[in-house]
């Protein structure tokens, strides 16, 4: 049997990018053949778009051969009231003790909700009274996972609040072979528990902020097997530094440009410009090639930082000439070459201040 596992969509309108994504997913899950799409929280950005979207979702989550099941995060927290309609394939999980059977697989629901260390710890223990360990059991649960090392802005925009945070050793002694969770944004993370099962983040699929870069992924498995990424062709940032050296980059603007050829069709890229240009090689003052740069990139780029400088005048004092001269005979790597020269560089540019 085949799961597909994702989070942290938060949807807001009707056809935008995000949509688009959910469609994909969809698409995707058609294509494998999955028999469960399991989306662990934060569907919706807000309560409000949950409402609003309501009509479509019932469209897309209708007649796909597999069942969608879901809890709410903490952003749709109060989006799947009792009685709601979704679709004819949603299973909304919004009680612990109120499983998803499927076959011999049960899922169970810990959606998200403000609650203390102590209470997390009392819910999750609930559960060895009633896991059965002759079947598969599955936790979807949206929250922090404390034994990895996050940053604050692995989660989106979330300010400082901690979010029904919980440690792998709460889940030691009980018979769960998958927690298929959310809310952590940036990347694919996988854990193992002590009973060998797995915690696993998808990480968005798709770029909500600009803290989300790289490729984005899902979790698609086999039951009794580990998770698996799968790649998305969906939007996402993409972090781009590009470095000139003097003495060797004559033709920038090329350089800029075979980077930009080469880069995925659905990513929009963060770009620093740095380190020096000899702007009597290159025939152009710094002005003129921020220009002609900002022309290559101007579709592609969400944003530029121009942290390169012309260092003509430093070509042009005789003491770095003699510098020059002197490290090409000697026999250091280029490396270090490059390393010694960009001190100077920096150096001599100091005193023509």
């Amino acid at each position: 049997m085949k799961v597909m596992h994702t989070a942290d969509l938060h949807l807001r309108n009707y056809k935008d990018e995000r949509w688009r994504t959910l469609e994909t997913l969809v698409a995707i899950g058609k294509k494998l053949k999955i028999a469960i799409l399991v989306i662990s929280g934060d569907l919706f950005d807000k309560n409000s778009d949950a409402e609003n979207l309501r009509p479509q979702i019932r469209s897309i989550f209708s007649n796909n051969g597999f069942k969608i099941v879901l809890i709410c995060g903490n952003h749709d927290q109060f989006s799947y009231k009792k009685g709601m309609y979704f679709g004819e394939d949603v299973v909304i999980l919004s009680d612990l003790m109120q499983p998803f059977q499927y076959q011999d697989v049960k899922i169970w629901g810990m959606p998200f909700a403000r609650v203390e260390k102590n209470e997390i710890i009392d819910k999750i223990h609930s559960l060895s009274k009633v896991l059965n360990p002759e079947e598969k059991n599955i936790l979807l649960y949206h929250g922090e996972l404390l034994d990895t090392f996050f940053s604050r802005r692995d989660f989106g925009d979330e300010g400082e609040e901690r979010y029904m945070p919980v440690k792998l050793s709460y889940f030691k002694d009980l018979k769960i072979d998958y927690i298929l969770a959310g809310h952590f944004h940036t990347k694919f993370e996988v854990r193992r528990l002590k009973n060998q099962g797995y915690f696993v983040y998808p990480g968005s699929p798709i770029a909500i902020t600009k803290k989300e870069t790289g490729i984005r992924r899902v979790n698609v498995f086999e039951i009794g097997k580990p998770p698996q990424e799968y790649l998305l062709d969906t939007f996402h940032f993409e972090e781009m530094v590009i470095e000139f050296d003097p003495f060797t980059d004559k033709r920038p603007l090329e350089i800029v440009e075979k980077y930009f050829n080469n880069f995925h069709i659905h990513a929009r890229v963060i770009l620093t410009i740095k380190g020096f240009v000899n702007g009597d090689a290159i025939g152009m003052s710094e002005v003129e090639l921020k220009r002609l740069i900002d022309k290559i990139v101007a579709d592609r780029c969400d944003e530029v930082y121009y942290e390169v400088r012309d260092v003509r005048v430093v070509f042009e004092d005789e003491l770095f000439k003699n510098f020059v001269e002197k490290l090409k005979k000697r026999n250091y790597s280029e490396k270090k070459k490059k390393q010694m020269c960009n001190t100077i560089i920096k150096a001599i540019m100091e005193t023509h201040l």
